[in-house]
Parts: structure tokens; sequence; C-alpha cells
């Protein structure tokens, strides 16, 4: 027949059933709750017996008027209690439907949020680091805090090598010493195996903490990352620890949008 408005979803409605074990008894118990008698419809070997003359019921206490046998086959069907399920027309839901802020990463396919990876922190542990003075030397940072994607290698090449294109923020730090003072000291970040970008200190030289931070565009194949240290002092060398645990460290994340 004609309607006005969207077409009505389509509705299926089923009656709750209940089975019971039945004995020499005329006392049951009811899942559900009713008023009276007449919201269930009792079955008794198949034949369907009348309300407030074969039983009654009230609550959760369903009294039958003669007792039932071990052998006896007794369900009912309660017809005050429907559960319906109401199924939207394919493509009938938009973002007009969907209440704001209401879906929840879980809902969502894998892949479809953005995310800041191939991601990675690693630092150095055990041991100092001694390099020769005035020469560009590796940084070779041992242990990691964590790798998303097992792009950084700790243990021959010392570099990050992300398996996904994109720009990445880039980040390290080194606490350098030796015996005396000199220019230049600091860090200098490597892309494939070329200076890309210095943070030397070319005044006085400085023994302490050195800090290096940069933006680099990756391929996700082949390009990789490594971070070297200079300096001018006497004996120099990079300190594990200082005073923190993290004293040498090396860090990057992918950027989202960019």
């Amino acid at each position: 027949m004609p309607f006005i408005g969207n077409q009505p979803a389509l509705s299926y409605t089923s009656f709750a059933k209940q089975d019971f074990t039945t004995s020499a008894t005329t006392s049951y118990t009811l899942d559900n709750p009713v008023a009276n008698a007449n919201e269930l419809a009792l079955f008794i070997n198949f034949v369907r017996q009348e309300p407030t003359t074969a039983y009654s019921a009230s609550g959760t206490t369903l009294t039958l008027t003669e007792a039932t046998s071990s052998s006896d086959d007794m369900y009912c069907v309660y017809l005050g209690k429907a559960v319906q399920t109401v199924n939207p027309p394919n493509a009938s839901v938009g973002a007009s439907q969907i209440v704001d802020a209401s879906i929840t990463s879980g809902k969502l396919a894998s892949g479809v949020l953005p995310t800041n990876t191939p991601s990675f922190f690693a630092y150095r542990t055990s041991s100092n680091q001694s390099f020769s003075q005035n020469t560009d030397t590796k940084i070779q940072f041992n242990t990691e805090l964590y790798d998303t994607d097992n792009c950084f290698d700790n243990s021959t090449n010392y570099r990050f090598t992300p398996t996904t294109a994109g720009k990445y923020f880039i980040s390290a730090g080194a606490y350098i010493d030796g015996t005396t003072t000199s220019s230049p000291t600091g860090l200098k970040l490597y892309k494939n195996g070329s200076f890309y970008h210095t943070g030397l200190i070319y005044s006085g030289g400085l023994a302490g903490g050195h800090h290096i931070n940069n933006i680099v565009n990756f391929n996700g194949s082949s390009d990789y990352a490594e971070i070297f240290v200079r300096s001018g002092n006497s004996s120099p060398f990079v300190a594990y620890s200082a005073g923190a645990t993290l004293a040498t460290y090396f860090g990057a994340y992918k950027i989202i949008g960019a």
C-alpha cells in the first residue's frame, strides 16, 4: 500500500520459546516473567492448553491444574514477549544517520586509519664508544626500546631503513666527552652514506649533551639514515650513560599526512 516518507525497513518478529524438563509436579519456573496466563501459550504433548483453566501464571511461576509426568513433553511460547529485529535496507545508512564521534577505531577495518609507522627508538648501553679525534664516526646504538617494523639494525650497520615511503621526523642525541675540549664537536645526520645535516658546535667544542633533529624524505626501499659523531676533543668518546639511562639515543617516526 502507499506510504509517506522513507520506505520502512523489513521487520521480523519471533516469539520466545521455553522447553521444560517435566516431572510429577504442578509447579514450574518461567524464564521470563508474565502478568497472567494469557501471556503465554502452553503445550503438553503437543496439545495446546487453555489458559486459566489448565494452568495459571504470574511472574515467573507457572502452576498446572494437574501434575505432569516425567514422560510428558511440555513447552511454552511467550505471547507477551516479542523479539523484533530490524534490518535497514542496503545503502540506506549515510553519515547523517550516524551520531557524531560514535564510531570507535575497533569498528574500522585494518589500515583505514593512518599510522606514524615505521617507528623506532634505540640507544647505547653497556659501554662508552671511543672514536678518533676530528673524524666522522658512526654511533653504534646497540639496544632497541621498540621497533615497530624491524627497520633499525642495532647489531651490524646501526642504520634506519624504513619500508614505507614518506617524510620522517628524526631525532638523535649523544653525550660527547674527552680529556680536553676543542671545536668542532657534535652530531651529523647521514642519508644513504652521505652527509645530510649537522649539529656541530664550532665554537669551544663543548663536552656534554648534543642533539640533532630533522625531517627526511625516504623512498621506502633503499633509503637509510645513520648518526655520526665528530669531536675536536682529545681522546673523544660517546658516553652510554651520563646521569641518564638514555644519554645517547636515535629515533624516528613517519609523519602522518606529509
